[in-house]
């Protein structure tokens, strides 16, 4: 009997963020602010905005920490850690105490 021969399909890579951790995936940086001034690429903002794509199980169960996935947060990025997928993703591994806020619609 002939064995059958099964295609090797490829399984998708995840990241789950361990400890008080969350992912992160990035927003677009702005080239222009709401009044029109164009920033120049070599400018630095200590803190920037993103969408939560994974919370870690410490997180998820600590009360502490109002968050969950999906949520749209302001953090600082010094102690993030970039995690490259691809170049059109830019995903990091954020600290909780880094989440300075989170934006939600009443």
């Amino acid at each position: 009997m002939a064995d059958k021969i099964q295609p090797k399909t490829a399984k998708l890579e995840t990241v789950e963020p361990l400890g008080k951790r969350v992912l992160v995936r990035k927003d677009e940086d702005k080239k222009v602010t709401k009044g029109g001034i164009a920033l120049p690429d070599s400018v630095e903002i200590p803190t920037i905005t993103g969408r939560i794509v994974a919370v870690s199980a410490q997180v998820e169960k600590d009360d502490d920490f109002p968050i969950r996935q999906y949520d749209r947060i302001l953090f600082n990025p010094k102690q993030a850690i970039p995690v490259e997928f691809d170049a059109d993703n830019y995903l990091f591994v954020v600290p909780v105490e880094d989440i300075v806020a989170v934006f939600r619609k009443e």
